[in-house]
């Protein structure tokens, strides 16, 4: 670990002092780029500046007391070293997670894309649901939500919808909800009162940005039509729908929210290169998990990562264990207890496999 530390100070000391040259200085894009890589650095030198400190301190203090013959100043060392040694091991606890490979798409804004599985016009509305549990969700965390695209049915549900959420940390807390939901409850077209399970799908993919994924213009077929659905003076009159073909692939991107065929091209677009950012880091995935597979087995969990037992009043997260009773809070968007406790489960995870 300490290795990795000591490279990592170096390279932080070797980007501060590239921000000083003038070949960098004058190159506004690699001035910005050595800038942030170093800004990525720094609480991680900064932490380990304290720990090389508190060793010192350490170190002295244990020299006072095994050569002073004072009783006093042996006792004012031992209180030290106990109160160092606390903090040596606060600070280890810390270097270790920063050393944890983070993950690049962190900050990203993402798209979520929801859609209704088995179940019919229950999953439909529990898609619904869904739809407005995030966009709660989002609304106190302070982010943005955008509706891309959105195909309701005939009972106030929804086959499918495509969110855009922008706001800081959006990837870091929302990648942990790809997977199937599963909704356990009565539905409002069940007259017998009986128990229905159906599922939802849903999918959580980082904004790819321009330098993420370069699409050729002549690789997409651009399609345009009349908007369909409930909306106002607009929909239906003029082609404003936009439905974009990926020809390599096969992709298939559809945006319909605006009336301007201009802005719903775009929207589509931005969806299509975060599919594509989407394969192609699965893709590298894939290679890297196969190998994992051959040595331990496919560790295949159920197929669902969630589910909420309206009868019970509780929702279970199935990759920990953990079970709250409390359904409509987490309905209303109240998700920072299993979002936290996902993100301390898979950090503690990436650092058992990031140290030997």
């Amino acid at each position: 670990m300490f290795d990795k530390l000591r490279q990592i100070e170096e390279r932080y000391r070797e980007l501060n002092r590239s921000l000083s040259e003038p070949a960098v200085i004058g190159q506004p894009a690699v001035y910005a780029r050595t800038a942030k890589a170093a800004a990525e650095l720094a609480e991680t030198v900064e932490t380990f500046d304290d720990y090389k400190s508190v060793l010192t301190r350490l170190s002295e203090a244990r020299r006072i007391w095994s050569e002073d013959a004072d009783r006093e100043m042996r006792e004012l060392a031992q209180a030290e070293i106990d109160e160092l040694g606390v903090r040596q091991a606060a600070l280890e606890e810390a270097l270790r997670a920063l050393l944890i490979p983070r993950d690049p798409n962190d900050e990203k804004n993402v798209f979520l894309e929801i859609r209704a599985g088995a179940g019919g016009d229950e999953a439909g509305l529990f898609a619904a649901d869904l739809v407005r549990m995030y966009s709660k969700y989002a609304e106190r965390q302070k982010w943005r939500v955008e509706v891309i695209d959105a195909h309701p049915t005939g009972i106030g549900g929804l086959k499918e919808a495509v969110l855009l959420v922008q706001g800081r940390g959006a990837w870091s807390r929302l990648k942990f909800e790809r997977g199937v939901h599963r909704v356990q409850r009565v539905p409002v077209t069940e007259s017998s009162g009986r128990i229905h399970t159906s599922t939802v799908t849903v999918a959580v993919l980082p904004e790819a940005e321009d330098v993420d994924i370069k699409i050729d213009d002549r690789d997409v077929q651009v399609d345009v039509y009349r908007s369909s659905g409930p909306g106002g003076q607009g929909v239906n009159t003029t082609d404003s729908a936009v439905r974009l073909t990926h020809l390599p692939t096969g992709l298939v991107v559809t945006c319909q929210d605006e009336r301007s065929q201009i802005k719903n091209r775009a929207k589509a677009m931005r969806v299509l290169r975060a599919r594509l950012l989407e394969r192609a880091q699965q893709e590298q995935a894939a290679a890297i998990a196969a190998d994992r597979r051959s040595q331990v087995g496919t560790g295949d969990r159920s197929e669902r990562i969630r589910t909420y037992n309206f009868p019970q009043g509780r929702v279970s997260d199935h990759r920990i264990n953990l079970t709250l009773h409390r359904l409509p809070a987490v309905l209303e968007g109240d998700l920072d207890e299993l979002i936290d406790a996902l993100r301390d489960w898979d950090q503690s995870q990436r650092l058992a496999e990031s140290l030997p």
